[in-house]
């Protein structure tokens, strides 16, 4: 595929719509950019705790702005929140992850493709009034390692099993309890395998916007099939991903994608774009981002959701451009899914756009089902 000015190249079904006229030695200024550095670290958000007259989960499965007191809006205390980050060691790699609160059931915010934890910025302190929040950097993204698939002696290292292990195990070592999965994009593969792989450790998945993965082999046909092994080939081996990756990994760039899946741009803020831009800046990122936009084979949601044991609702902005939410509807269908909540005016990052929505969400589907036995 040749890569033109404002072209729309496909990555794992997120039609990135990318300019690349711009110079690509035109790097972001480092010096003027706040780096996370890879230590234990905290924050204080002052959040404004409300008592809403609805939890944001209505009985028409639509999540609309009645949903939300406003009126609750004029009196608020401000409540200081802190949140953690800190290091955990799996498997000889070097994971960061974000945490907060100290009581209630457990809730782990799994972030989508080019992401991190920091998406999570917006729900994490406003979940932890009443939860125990952790948000944690998949293996390859954001400030967690990024180890070369290619000397690792594998076909394919960053797979939705090798992600569905480090968060099961993340229950398992750091959290010590079971957890309820809040996952965005193809996070939410990840929570739904690793449900699958060890379904005791999973009390309720809650899926904003899954990724449909449309470029998977078996959803293309027979004979583009050789074309897009052949093209992955190309980006893989050659210096047109190196080429790619550099066009994309600019300031300019990751504000452009963020504004064509965020319905509301206003949102998109410097803050936002250095948060996704600076981790793929790190040595190691490359061949992280090559190796999954040529990743069509593993799970399917379809294929996954079957077999899942607890408790799953599927929620979906409806102005997402890169995962229609006419194809999304069909995941409400599933035996295992109780509802399918429409998010009005939102696009494909429903918990970073919309969190006003989304964490009332959270919290009432966690009530439902926190003490129940799966």
């Amino acid at each position: 595929m040749a890569i033109t000015n404002c072209s729309s190249i496909s990555i794992s079904k997120l039609d990135f719509p990318v300019s690349c006229s711009q110079n690509i030695n035109n790097k972001p200024s480092i010096s003027s950019i706040p780096i996370c550095r890879k230590s234990v670290s905290t924050k204080k958000f002052f959040i404004s705790v409300k008592t809403p007259k609805s939890c944001g989960y209505i009985s028409n499965s639509l999540v609309n702005d009645y949903s939300i007191d406003e009126t609750s809006k004029e009196s608020t205390i401000q409540v200081p929140i802190e949140v953690k980050t800190s290091m955990w060691n799996w498997r000889g790699y070097s994971i960061r992850y974000q945490y907060s609160g100290n009581s209630g059931p457990a809730l782990v915010l799994v972030h989508g493709f080019g992401a991190n934890s920091d998406h999570w910025r917006k729900n994490l302190p406003v979940l932890a009034q009443s939860h125990r929040v952790f948000s944690i950097d998949l293996i390859g993204y954001g400030y967690s390692d990024k180890p070369n698939p290619r000397e690792l002696g594998v076909d394919n290292f960053y797979t939705f099993e090798t992600w569905g292990c480090q968060l099961n195990d993340f229950c398992k070592d750091v959290i010590r309890d079971k957890a309820f999965f809040i996952c965005n994009s193809i996070g939410g593969l990840v929570g739904l395998q690793a449900a699958v792989m060890e379904p005791q450790l999973c009390r309720g998945i809650l899926l904003l916007n899954i990724s449909l993965r449309m470029l998977h082999i078996t959803k293309q046909p027979w004979f583009g099939r050789p074309l897009i092994k052949a093209f992955q080939n190309l980006l893989r081996n050659t210096a047109v991903g190196k080429f790619f990756f550099k066009s994309v990994a600019t300031p300019e760039s990751v504000k452009n994608i963020l504004c064509q899946c965020y319905y509301d741009t206003s949102q998109v803020t410097d803050e936002l774009v250095q948060a996704i831009l600076l981790p793929g800046l790190e040595p190691g990122a490359v061949d992280v981002f090559l190796e999954f936009i040529c990743y069509s084979a593993g799970p399917l949601p379809e294929e996954l959701l079957p077999q899942v044991k607890c408790p799953v609702l599927v929620a979906w902005g409806d102005k997402d451009p890169w995962e229609p939410i006419e194809l999304g509807r069909a995941y409400g269908k599933f035996d295992t899914v109780e509802d399918f909540v429409v998010l009005p005016n939102v696009g494909h990052c429903p918990q970073d756009e919309a969190p006003h929505l989304v964490n009332p969400l959270v919290e009432s589907f966690v009530a439902r089902h926190a003490n129940v036995e799966n």
